[in-house]
């Protein structure tokens, strides 16, 4: 095993495409229907949806000392944020240039459905700030797009695209694999698409089966077949490969960017930059703190109408902040750097990463390469195993 099979193995993590600053994140919790695995929170009624965004920016108001410094990324997340209107977005963008500074090459992204993603839509979406559209296609097969029920068909997933192009160069795409009766041909033909139409980033994920959600119902029913380990894994590997050969790179586990097109959003999240969450649901973090609102409209907008603040808020022990850096490092090509560690968090957590280790850099599933340990080729699947493997409950 080569240094050069870790091209990035060494190097510092960049802040995205480089530059510094935080990131905005927007919950906007309103869908056309209910995807049967999803378990973020939404609601399938707009009637709130006018209030909804006066109290985004009321909260946005109310929490304006907490950003330290300009704004790298500003992410609308959902939900399904294409739902917005011309005069929504310029309301929230109004609110974020009167309260915050915003780097002048922001990284600016919106979620959109297909089934939203009109030549009209598109063309309000590129005369506003957004500069990034991330696109839920999950499938261009039909029988998969049903089986999520998804708003959009097959036919919306490629023609949504199509058009996007013509308005918009940063586009990202989401795609899941693993679902019950996808086979690796099916698998690599969504693939196959997915590079015809020349698409810059992919987002892909393994089909999870979620507590309370339809599709865990379904599946104990037997009306939907269980969710494959084996297969996710397969279309996991069918997944690197493809994207590799078609000159992606997997900077983080379920991201793939062709040189200059990885998420800014995604890379802040992964290597630990502050971010602020405004939204029911959000969640904010600031290095020492992680806090997230109350995950209901209703009370949402009651308590922003009044004033007051629907968040908890935890402290991170060190032990809590040494964690969370390998479970976020060890999905990234960056890996975690045990100078770090040893900075960050003392002498004793970098031995014991290391002494954890090793018996996976024994088995190539990990990768040591000057002070950092980076996951295999071999090893990606099992990242998130590997990370909980070097954990600690308490150390003193």
């Amino acid at each position: 095993m080569k240094i050069k099979d870790f091209p990035h193995a060494g190097e510092t993590p960049p802040f995205g495409a480089g530059g510094s600053g935080v990131g905005l994140y927007i919950h906007i919790p309103f869908c056309k229907q209910a995807c049967h695995y999803c378990d973020f929170h939404f609601s399938t009624s707009l009637k709130k949806k006018n209030e909804l965004v006066d109290a985004l920016c009321q909260e946005m108001i109310l929490r304006k000392d907490e950003i330290p410094g300009p704004l790298q990324t500003i992410y609308f997340g959902g939900g399904t944020p294409s739902l917005l209107e011309a005069e929504e977005l310029a309301q929230i963008f109004k609110t974020i240039d009167s309260h915050f500074e915003v780097n002048p090459d922001a990284e600016i992204t919106l979620e959109a459905n297909p089934d939203d993603l009109t030549e009209a839509k598109l063309k309000m979406l590129a005369a506003s700030r957004i500069n990034r559209l991330s696109i839920g296609v999950q499938s261009f097969f039909e029988e998969d797009l049903k089986l999520m029920n998804r708003a959009h068909n097959a036919i919306e997933a490629v023609t949504c695209l199509e058009l996007a192009k013509n308005y918009f160069d940063n586009i990202s795409i989401d795609l899941i694999y693993g679902m019950p009766d996808m086979s690796d041909a099916r698998w690599q033909e969504n693939l196959d698409k997915t590079l015809a139409l020349d698409i810059p980033h992919i987002s892909s994920y393994a089909l999870t089966v979620e507590p309370n959600t339809a599709l865990q119902k379904f599946i104990e029913k037997g009306v939907v077949k269980p969710v494959d380990d084996a297969v996710a894994q397969g279309h996991f590997e069918i997944l690197i490969e493809r994207m590799q050969q078609a000159g992606f790179e997997n900077y983080e586990f379920s991201n793939f960017g062709k040189p200059g097109y990885y998420s800014q959003n995604n890379t802040a999240y992964w290597t630990g930059k502050s971010y602020l969450g405004i939204g029911p649901s959000a969640h904010s973090y600031d290095g020492e703190t992680r806090s997230w609102n109350v995950n209901s409209n209703p009370k949402y907008i009651k308590a922003i109408q009044s004033g007051e603040l629907p968040i908890e808020r935890e402290t991170l022990s060190v032990t809590d902040k040494y964690n969370e850096y390998v479970m976020t490092g060890l999905r990234t090509i960056w890996g975690i750097s045990l100078i770090k560690i040893e900075e960050s968090f003392g002498l004793k957590f970098k031995e014991y990463a290391l002494q954890q280790a090793q018996k996976h850099i024994e088995e190539h599933l990990l990768f040591l390469d000057q002070d950092r340990i980076v996951v295999t080729q071999k090893g990606k699947f099992l990242s998130d195993g590997l990370a909980s493997d070097l954990f600690l409950i308490n150390l003193s």
